[in-house]
């Protein structure tokens, strides 16, 4: 069990964001946040592991950046919900509306 407990904290992590992922639907932000954790703790997870094993960490690199882009898209995303409705609440948007 310790050889693999170093999986342990990234993958609790994941989990927490998950469930607050699904649990907290009312805002963009808290969304956004928790997209933000899972993200984090992948790349934690993926680092740990590629360095455990001997592999170079390029594709934690690529990894990290897409990330980075994912975030930089979502906070646009926020700040234009915001200037066009005046909240970022899930229950004021609507379908029909552009």
């Amino acid at each position: 069990m310790m050889k693999f407990g170093f999986f342990l904290v990234p993958l609790f992590m994941c989990v927490s964001g998950f469930m607050m992922f699904v649990s907290k639907r009312k805002h963009l932000l808290n969304t956004l946040l928790s997209l933000e954790f899972i993200m984090l703790s992948i790349f934690w997870l993926l680092s740990m592991g590629l360095v455990k094993i001997g592999y170079d960490i390029y594709f934690v690199l690529f990894f990290l950046t897409f990330a980075a882009c994912e975030g930089a898209l979502g906070l646009s995303l926020l700040v234009s919900i915001v200037r066009t409705h005046g909240n970022d609440c899930f229950s004021n948007f609507s379908i029909l509306q552009c």
